[in-house]
């Protein structure tokens, strides 16, 4: 089988929209097979779906797919629907990156000038809310250091233990209070 031409894939991508919004609308796997179906006798608007499950045994004049199989390709229309989305959305992320990097640059102009024409506290908040964004959003934020230390700032102590000081240390655990533990 060849590569389909340009109509048959524009309806594919048209049967894989409509099977997200279906999902997205909380129908089942079944209803919404059948309602994509190429068959008009398993199809629920007793239509010929284009380029619905089962177009090729339709087109041969089979008997349609069974509905485990309807749910097979509901199921995989959606995944393949939501990859291609998410490939797409991965490969635009820098242009949404600059797309939200502008608007939040419109916006604070809005508020800059009117935090500082009135000195209004809850302007100066939002500007530095859209500062703090803006920076996440851009990568301008240092991780954070973070170190352990021991008393007063100090190092901290590491001391290995024998067996028999662990032995200890676990019977020492495993007492409850005002029993003593061995010695």
């Amino acid at each position: 089988m060849g590569r389909p031409n340009r109509a048959i894939r524009a309806a594919i991508t048209q049967r894989r929209a409509d099977a997200i919004d279906l999902k997205l609308a909380g129908v089942d796997w079944l209803t919404i097979a059948r309602k994509l179906a190429a068959d008009p006798s398993v199809n629920t608007d007793g239509v010929a779906y284009p380029q619905g499950y089962g177009i090729d045994k339709y087109k041969r004049g089979q008997e349609p797919p069974t509905d485990k199989r309807l749910i097979e390709l509901a199921c995989k229309d959606v995944s393949k629907a939501l990859l291609e989305r998410t490939t797409a959305l991965d490969g635009n992320s820098d242009e949404l990156r600059q797309l939200m990097v502008e608007r939040l640059e419109r916006l604070f102009f809005t508020v800059y000038r009117a935090a500082i024409r009135s000195g209004d506290y809850q302007a100066v908040d939002r500007a530095v809310r859209i500062i703090e964004r803006s920076s996440r959003l851009l990568g301008l934020d240092r991780p954070v250091r973070a170190e352990l230390s021991g008393p007063d700032g100090g190092a901290v102590q590491v001391e290995t233990a024998g067996l028999t000081e662990l032995e200890r240390l676990i019977a020492l655990a495993g007492t409850t209070e005002g029993e003593g533990a061995e010695g």
